[in-house]
């Protein structure tokens, strides 16, 4: 196929830490690295002027990139209102964190959109996302919403609904086969314009019908809300769906690649693997298996 797509990795994935992780991800052949920026040694309220310029200059000494932040504050995302000031506020920091390390790129969920495009969560959702898209495009950046709890035609007629494209999309085709069964290859169709970074990443759906409340929580609704942690189960253990290696899923990877190469994107593959106790063997395997459609 000839593609020439930067291949990433999100060093979280390899569970040994951050320093560790980036020369990990040097070490699988990737060209970039996603780095998880919420909290911990990477929170942006812990990291001075001086801390992020050291941690460019070692990211810069092993030739790799940074793809994109992950600025998932889990919770409900932006659907509630009491919680969006300083979900807000957080996000502006992460984004800035991003392009203090050359990264213009921060990725989140922001809650599944409600199909009543007249509730009160439909709104206040809009009114977040009002906001951070605004920021990020006076920044010349992107916040990046992540693909799956809802279909594509659905989340584009959310987004062409604000003023600017800061707020665009991390095209991830394994949620979309997992929980609401849309075709990625069609997705990234769809989205197009929109689509500034993906993640790469398979799985499987195990049942006919999965209800996407169950899986990324909504407001309102009882049931556990959204954590990465409960993601990551639900991706090995749960009933509804698996995460499997690159190319043993439902992700038509040849027609899908093709997608994103007839849309024109040019930007980060990047690998997520939640699951698996050996995932240094498998992001090694997923670089690969990348990495052969550039022949």
């Amino acid at each position: 196929m000839g593609i020439n797509n930067p291949i990433g990795v999100i060093v979280d994935s390899f569970q040994v830490g951050v320093r560790e992780g980036l020369r990990k991800a040097k070490e699988v052949g990737a060209d970039g690295v996603q780095i998880y920026a919420v909290s911990g040694e990477m929170d942006p309220d812990r990291l001075d002027a001086a801390a992020r310029r050291e941690l460019r200059d070692y990211i810069d000494s092993l030739g790799l990139k940074i793809s994109a932040l992950v600025g998932d504050l889990g919770g409900h995302g932006f659907q509630d209102r009491r919680e969006n000031g300083w979900k807000v506020e957080k996000s502006k920091r992460i984004l800035d964190l991003a392009l203090d390390l050359g990264c213009s790129i921060v990725t989140t969920h922001i809650g599944i959109v409600p199909d009543d495009e007249q509730s009160d969560i439909y709104a206040a959702m809009q009114d977040a996302c009002e906001e951070i898209s605004v920021y990020a495009t006076s920044r010349n950046a992107y916040f990046a919403i992540e693909t799956g709890p809802e279909r594509a035609a659905h989340l584009k007629g959310f987004l062409d609904k604000l003023s600017t494209d800061g707020l665009s999309v991390n095209f991830d085709p394994a949620n979309m086969v997992m929980v609401t069964g849309d075709d990625p290859v069609q997705g990234v169709y769809t989205l197009g314009r929109y689509i500034v970074h993906t993640h790469a990443k398979d799985g499987i759906k195990l049942k006919d019908e999965v209800d996407p409340r169950r899986v990324y929580g909504m407001l309102g609704f009882e049931f556990e809300a959204m954590s990465h942690e409960k993601l990551a189960e639900a991706a090995e253990k749960g009933e509804d769906f698996r995460e499997v290696p690159l190319g043993e899923g439902s992700v038509d990877w040849p027609n899908y690649l093709q997608a994103l190469q007839d849309i024109g994107y040019a930007g980060y593959l990047t690998i997520e693997r939640e699951v698996g106790v050996q995932p240094e063997q498998d992001i090694a395997a997923a670089v690969r298996f990348l990495k052969a459609f550039r022949d």
